[in-house]
């Protein structure tokens, strides 16, 4: 079986003026960071929880992959949002999938 990683890169908009244009930036931007990064696919969500709390998915064919990603430097990130939104990474390794079959 071969090891699928995701790069899960976490932001925390609290300001909720910001999260429309956030939202506008991500819309563009995350084909851009699909591309560069190599990934197979990726999604984005906002939390109905928690709505200043929005989370992006990148699918990877190995942990290599992942963790290479993880260590690039994020400058468009900064640059655009710099303290209007906090972001984190992490990478983690899908260990268990599983589908209802019909």
């Amino acid at each position: 079986m071969s090891t699928i990683a995701l790069l899960i890169v976490r932001a925390d908009v609290p300001n909720e003026a910001d999260r429309a244009p956030f939202d506008r930036w991500y819309d563009s931007h995350m084909p851009d960071a699909l591309r560069a990064f190599g990934a197979l696919q990726a999604w984005r969500t906002w939390s109905r929880t928690d709505p200043s709390k929005h989370t992006a998915f990148y699918e990877f064919p190995s942990l290599e992959a992942a963790n290479a990603c993880i260590q690039s430097p994020g400058n468009e990130f900064d640059a655009m949002w710099g303290r209007r939104a906090t972001r984190t990474r992490d990478v983690v390794e899908v260990v268990q999938r599983l589908a209802i079959s019909n």
